[in-house]
């Protein structure tokens, strides 16, 4: 937890370095060796971005707090599919598509699987509120069938993709969908997303951490907000070490994609696996879902509006084989949410059908 971690300055100071780094390295003709030890620093700020979304969580509690690291992760990936798109319009016709599906299965199969994991290897059993959880699966199974399937069946538009109109109607829909979701996760039904209570009634231990000052959650939002930019941004610096790599292993552009999603997903990743440690499955279970839904709910309206002013067309459709693991991810994540309970089991089908996604990627 952030109140247990060490308040080095490292935690304040690798931010600014980064931003100074990525400011210097924009644009600039850098090695390979100069990539590697961005790479370095980019993994170093994953970590005190971390630190700094636990310091505000615990500030502004549950559920604020993983809808906070949601939100601010989901802009900056959104931010990072602009730059990419408008640097190579005709190239990135299916980076939107791919991240946004890429995200969706790492955290509704690697975070959630790796998450109840931890637990049930250290307690047998991992409990939480089913009303909060299957209410979010719900909105986003609507989401993601909508976005990222119904272009591949609709006949209006050759391809993968959506007219204008529909364009339109998907991404009021999925931004309508999400503040509707986030307005009942933070204000009428706050009590579905909250840590249910021990059998006796009582809270657990790890939940009575002292909330840290306001000024220092302040400063840790800022360092958050800096963090943030900068994994983003060194990732985009570094990405042409991820390109070569992909290209002389022959491997498919997809895995470009892959990477931005989990370099983006990395913070709410380990905060997920931390809370799973301290026993706080809601939590990890709220950073899963809330993270796929701000991934389609921000993602899709900001396309649209690209798609619009710069006549751009976009593939948003998946393939026969990603909307058959889209599907069974959609049911399995069904039938382990809605008891309230998981095993070890669950835990284990999760990450399985995350090492398909893996290996579809890889061998199409």
């Amino acid at each position: 937890m952030a109140a247990r971690l060490s308040s080095s300055k490292l935690y304040y100071a690798i931010p600014p370095i980064a931003l100074v780094a990525l400011f210097i390295s924009w644009d600039a003709a850098i090695g390979a060796g100069i990539q590697i030890l961005l790479g370095l620093l980019l993994v170093a700020t994953v970590y005190v971005a971390v630190h700094h979304a636990e310091t505000v969580a615990l500030r502004v509690g549950e559920p604020f707090g993983t809808l906070i690291l949601a939100v601010a992760v989901t802009i900056i990936e959104v931010g990072m599919i602009v730059v990419l798109i408008l640097e190579n319009p005709e190239g990135s016709r299916d980076l939107a598509r791919d991240t946004v599906f890429s995200a969706v299965m790492i955290t509704t199969n690697a975070i959630v699987g790796s998450s109840l994991l931890i637990k049930t290897l250290r307690n047998r059993e991992a409990t939480f509120r089913s009303e909060g959880v299957s209410g979010a699966l719900a909105v986003l199974a609507a989401l993601s069938i909508v976005s990222l399937v119904l272009p591949a069946t609709t006949t209006s538009s050759p391809g993968p993709t959506f007219t204008a109109f529909q364009l339109g109607f998907a991404a009021v829909s999925a931004l309508v969908l999400y503040l509707v979701f986030v307005g009942v996760q933070t204000i009428r039904h706050r009590d579905f997303f909250l840590p249910p209570p021990l059998p006796d009634g009582t809270v657990r231990e790890t939940q009575h951490v002292k909330a840290p000052t306001k000024s220092v959650a302040l400063i840790s939002l800022v360092m958050l907000m800096v963090a943030l930019v900068s994994v983003v941004g060194l990732a985009k610096v570094t990405s042409p070490l991820i390109q070569t790599a992909v290209t002389d292993f022959g491997l498919p552009q997809k895995v470009v994609a892959v990477s931005i999603a989990v370099i983006v997903l990395l913070p709410e990743w380990i905060s997920a696996l931390r809370a799973a440690r301290y026993g706080r499955t809601q939590t990890s279970l709220n950073l899963a879902y809330g993270s796929a839904l701000a991934s389609i709910g921000l993602t899709i309206p900001v396309i649209a509006i690209i798609s619009t002013l710069f006549a751009y067309e976009v593939n948003l459709g998946l393939n026969a084989t990603e909307t058959n693991l889209l599907l069974l991810t959609l049911i399995v994540s069904a039938l382990t949410v809605i008891p309230g309970r998981a095993t070890l089991m669950q835990a284990t089908v999760h990450l399985g059908i995350f090492a398909a996604f893996l290996m579809i990627v890889v061998a199409p």
